[in-house]
């Protein structure tokens, strides 16, 4: 038996036709190899049989069928295989990646290209980022002035629209960038990757990163002693009742297009800059006793969530939330390294683990010199392939996944962004589907190579692995680093 327990595994057959589904009555003994997995685990898992010109596949639901396809899809493009049998199933349940269409807005057909993607890493969660200070990206009936105000901007890159004070204009601007995603197109995408089995999860952005929804609807900023609005703030008023009553109408919109279990709001970098001054903060404060402005995050997060969980869904917050008492129920997303998915853990909730030291991929993949600007420390396939998302001490029944963040500050274009993705989406792939302990760096790469020349077919772009440097290569992040290396 060949136990496929990497996600690219046995990447080295063109498996003969026809396949076989094995019906409802001989699935006995394939219910008793996976007795022992999670639930989860079995609605993903499949056995694929070869026996000379058959082809026979288990599984117990579509979606196992639907993995097994997508093996015998890797096989059939890449080689020859030998007779054998696989048994297959995902290590953790959310195995996703981010893509930051607010920074940079690339359209639903680039969307549909990654999830195809997606589909053949077996990934199975598109978080979609539709919101920041840079523009707002979803369609929304009851404040329409939300993309009519903010879907464009002067500035081609998010860096140039910074360097320009920050300046909104309309679709009709020949010189303006941007766009959004009207309702239709949401739905389009939702049963697209649906039918891959890949749930797309909306974020949208609260308290902080707001700027663009206080420049749409100023009643939702903080004021001065004079009621002099805080224009340009970074963050939502969390003392106006203003706030919530846009943010729980935009949400009920956000739920009626997207049917995920969670919902992400969130939750990071809030500056708190204009809370302390303001008089519906202040009165907020006193009504609850509160003795920090820290806690008024808190408080529209346990509101938020509330109103959230009154819908039949769970919220998704970076980790942030943390900082001022956690709702029961919310789940953490661990951002800052790994010790926000460890505290989470240990009060209970459960983790989606993105740390940016490993899993950042807007970061430096190769040296400085020869990449296209990037941001943060050196970041390459080997490096996130050396990824163990289960940090120490952490509970594994919390650990609901992993994540790649791909935010694009930096990454105006599709192919900056595929090149930006891949291979290194094939590392978090593995890390995610596979147990750690059938990871094996030097298989892994001979795959990896072989599984991008099908990406380059299709007419994907990529790092160029040939041009890799040693550096990276060693999956060391500093030459100091590199020459310890060597001498070990």
């Amino acid at each position: 038996m060949i136990l496929a327990s990497l996600i690219l595994a046995a990447l080295i057959g063109l498996v003969p036709a026809p396949v076989e589904y094995s019906p409802e009555r001989s699935r006995t003994c394939f219910r008793k190899a996976i007795e022992q997995l999670e639930p989860w685990q079995k609605e993903e898992a499949y056995r694929i049989t070869i026996r000379g010109q058959k082809v026979k596949v288990e599984a117990l639901t579509e979606e196992g069928r639907f993995r097994a396809q997508t093996t015998l899809e890797q096989l059939r493009a890449l080689g020859e295989l030998p007779e054998g049998t696989i048994l297959d199933y995902p290590r953790l349940r959310h195995r996703g990646l981010m893509i930051d269409e607010s920074r940079s807005f690339k359209g639903l057909e680039f969307l549909k290209k990654q999830i195809d993607a997606m589909a053949l890493l077996k990934l199975n969660v598109l978080h979609l980022h539709l919101d920041d200070s840079a523009g707002w990206r979803m369609e929304i009936d009851s404040y329409p002035l939300l993309t009519e105000k903010t879907a464009f901007r002067v500035g081609y890159t998010y860096h140039e629209w910074e360097a320009g004070k920050y300046k909104f204009t309309s679709a009709e601007d020949p010189a303006g960038y941007g766009g959004f995603y009207s309702k239709a197109e949401l739905r389009e995408l939702v049963e697209y990757a649906a039918k891959r089995f890949i749930t797309v999860i909306p974020e949208i952005e609260m308290p902080g990163h707001s700027m663009e929804v206080g420049y749409a609807y100023p009643e939702v900023l903080c004021t001065l002693e004079d009621g002099t609005l805080c224009r340009g703030a970074w963050d939502l008023c969390p003392g106006s009742e203003a706030t919530y009553r846009l943010l729980e109408s935009v949400l009920s919109e956000v739920m009626e297009v997207f049917p995920s279990e969670f919902i992400h709001i969130g939750g990071d970098e809030a500056t708190m800059k204009t809370w302390p001054g303001c008089p519906k903060c202040r009165a907020l404060m006193e009504r609850e006793g509160y003795t920090s402005v820290k806690q008024l995050q808190g408080h529209l997060v346990r509101r938020i969530e509330a109103f959230v969980r009154s819908h039949g869904r769970r919220i998704i917050g970076w980790d942030e939330i943390l900082e001022t008492g956690v709702p029961e129920g919310a789940v953490v997303q661990s951002w800052r390294g790994v010790s926000g998915g460890q505290k989470a853990s240990a009060l209970g909730h459960d983790v989606v683990m993105s740390p940016n030291t490993h899993l950042y991929l807007d970061y430096y993949q190769d040296l400085i010199r020869k990449e296209p600007k990037a941001v943060g420390a050196l970041t390459s396939l080997r490096w996130v392939y050396g990824y163990e998302p289960l940090a120490p001490g952490m509970a594994p029944e919390h650990l609901l996944g992993i994540q790649g963040n791909l935010w694009c500050e930096l990454i105006p274009t599709p192919e900056h962004a595929e090149y930006m993705l891949y291979p290194r989406a094939f590392a978090i792939a593995e890390t995610a589907w596979s147990p750690s302990s059938a990871k094996d760096w030097e298989s892994f790469y001979r795959r990896t190579r072989a599984l991008l020349e099908v990406f380059h077919r299709r007419g994907y772009k990529s790092f160029d692995l040939d041009t890799e440097s040693d550096l990276s290569r060693s999956g060391c992040r500093t030459w100091e680093e590199y020459d310890a290396y060597l001498k070990n």
